[in-house]
């Protein structure tokens, strides 16, 4: 189990990495795209495309690695004022949701990648780029942040870590 928890966190803090690597990589392109409007004064053709969908890769992809460092938005009153029993019931209940939910977008993003590859569908722009690339993000994306659900329900159940990672309150 354990290697199972260390592999997946690999993999969670390696999509991070990429999804930082996408984000820089549209900075740099949106730069370049400013200096060849601008300075140039000449048109550009794959600039726009890439940067929208790289930030949409990065958002995907980047997720696991969200959840895997809890860097996500977190409203945690009441956790706060719960018993361990009622916080655990409750971090259960909000992953298995959220669990149950990214399962079924990743079939359902999965569905719409395979639409776009087998009608070769191409973005609208002079670019013409191939869709199932940009769209692959989806299903990916998904697919890995419900495998870290699958280590964080694994980590509360067994144990290894607190719920909301909140401890115990010591007794007066």
């Amino acid at each position: 189990m354990d290697q199972f928890i260390r592999g997946v966190t690999l993999i969670s803090q390696i999509c991070g990495v990429f999804a930082a690597g996408l984000i820089a990589a549209s900075v740099v392109v949106v730069c370049e795209m400013v200096f060849i409007r601008y300075v140039l004064n000449e048109t550009t053709i794959w600039q726009t495309d890439f940067v929208t969908f790289s930030i949409v890769a990065a958002t995907f992809i980047g997720s696991p690695y969200l959840l895997l460092s809890r860097g996500h938005v977190n409203v945690d009153v009441l956790p706060l004022y719960l018993g361990q029993e009622g916080r655990y019931r409750l971090a259960l209940a909000s992953m298995l949701m959220s669990f149950a939910f990214c399962a079924v977008m990743t079939v359902l993003t999965f569905q719409f990648w395979y639409e776009a590859w087998e009608n070769n569908w191409r973005s609208e722009s002079i670019w013409r780029a191939r869709l199932w690339i940009p769209y692959a993000a989806m299903p990916v994306g998904l697919a890995l942040l419900s495998l870290q659900y699958v280590v964080e329900i694994i980590k509360l159940v067994t144990g290894r870590e607190w719920p909301f990672g909140l401890p115990p309150r010591e007794k007066a």
